[in-house]
């Protein structure tokens, strides 16, 4: 994704991911969600992480889902 518009904003586990894209999606930023580990495992291939996902957005967002992510994650803290 160098030659895209999106740049990663976060990385961690599937449960956290799917919150904080709800959180995203509910500020009507749109994310893309890479997992390497899932597409090794379709492809018939092992990945050494399990379970950890890439979160991207349009780069014109990142300021703004960074403040939500910022939020999300220490509500998840708490």
């Amino acid at each position: 994704m160098e030659d895209s518009n999106y740049i990663r904003v976060f990385t961690g586990s599937f449960i956290i991911t799917q919150r904080i894209v709800q959180e995203l999606e509910a500020a009507g930023i749109n994310a893309i969600i890479k997992d390497e580990s899932e597409s090794g495992r379709l492809a018939g291939f092992g990945s050494s992480i399990q379970g950890q996902q890439d979160l991207y957005v349009n780069k014109d967002e990142q300021q703004a889902a960074a403040k939500i992510i910022e939020a999300t994650a220490s509500e998840l803290d708490a």
